[in-house]
């Protein structure tokens, strides 16, 4: 995908340091709305707006921890197009910027900077009442939706709570760089060793998943977390996608019994569930990273089967 450079956009692939490795640039946008009184961006139902792919795994879970707390009519969602070309993101006709009038995600960006220098991603959380950007961060995103917002919520408990709180932090720690990031190491890598050495790294974090997931139910224990919404996401797109169109091929998620039924039992959950796009995650990946892909043919494989008995 493109990338601003001082309000400009320019088209092209980014994100190869030396050696041929992917390097994920930072965020660049991280305030933080609050629950604290006299916060500049005071939690307020029906204040904020997301931006989102149903086809990308960090806009995602900002998506699933909205449907598990209940935020729906707290907080407005605009879904842009699973086709990224060389313009980015692009907005749907029948999902049109509720903002101001919008072709491109990046046009968002500009509202908050017009020097803006970086890449345009999903998800953004947008603040109506003043106008600008809050955060691009999906971490720190999740986290605010299920604690800043739990006033609001209308359903499930927390999935942040004190007593877990560094355990969670500490779980999602682990899984970033192997395994959430891992998997666009992996496909991103533009040399054998790179590629390689990120996919060993993937495969024994998954390992290490799988034992964890054989002793207990959850990442963090019996109840489901922000961990595990982290997790879900990547699993997710990991036998559908990853697998292939990123070389992820030394074993499938259907290929570890605690992994498969953890995917499967959280997938079922009605709330998760719906917001689960299969189909617009495919044709992205495929449709998209043509550096990957330069056909841009669209497998009609693989069926998973998702709805199976998950025995946890």
């Amino acid at each position: 995908m493109g990338q601003m450079v001082d309000g400009v956009w320019e088209p092209g692939w980014h994100g190869i340091s030396k050696g041929g490795a992917f390097a994920r640039p930072p965020t660049r946008f991280r305030e933080r709305v609050s629950a604290e009184p006299g916060a500049r961006f005071p939690a307020e139902a029906g204040r904020y707006h997301l931006y989102i792919a149903h086809a990308c795994p960090w806009a995602h879970r900002t998506l699933v921890t909205r449907a598990l707390r209940g935020l729906e009519e707290v907080i407005s969602v605009t879904v842009v197009s699973p086709l990224m070309g060389d313009d980015g993101w692009v907005f749907l006709a029948d999902d049109p910027d509720p903002v101001a009038p919008a072709k491109f995600l990046r046009e968002v960006y500009l509202r908050a900077d017009p020097r803006y220098t970086g890449r345009v991603t999903v998800p953004i959380l947008w603040d109506k009442v003043t106008g600008t950007l809050v955060n691009n961060e999906s971490r720190e995103i999740i986290h605010m939706l299920d604690s800043d917002f739990a006033r609001f919520a209308t359903r499930g408990d927390s999935l942040a709570p004190p007593e877990l709180q560094a355990q969670i932090d500490a779980a999602l720690d682990a899984i970033y760089e192997p395994i959430n990031n891992g998997v666009y190491r992996s496909g991103f890598a533009t040399t054998q060793h790179a590629y390689e050495t990120a996919c060993h790294q993937l495969f024994a974090a998954l390992d290490r998943c799988e034992e964890t997931l054989g002793k207990q139910r959850y990442l963090c224990g019996e109840r489901l977390t922000l961990a595990d919404v982290a997790l879900f996401t990547t699993l997710l797109r990991f036998d559908l996608v990853y697998y292939a169109h990123f070389k992820c091929n030394l074993r499938r998620i259907q290929d570890y019994p605690n992994l498969w039924g953890y995917l499967r039992e959280i997938y079922q959950r009605p709330e998760v569930r719906a917001t689960c796009h299969l189909d617009e995650i495919k044709t992205h990946y495929y449709w998209s990273q043509d550096n990957v892909n330069p056909t841009r043919i669209v497998p009609i494989g693989p069926t998973i089967d998702l709805d199976g008995p998950h025995g946890r």
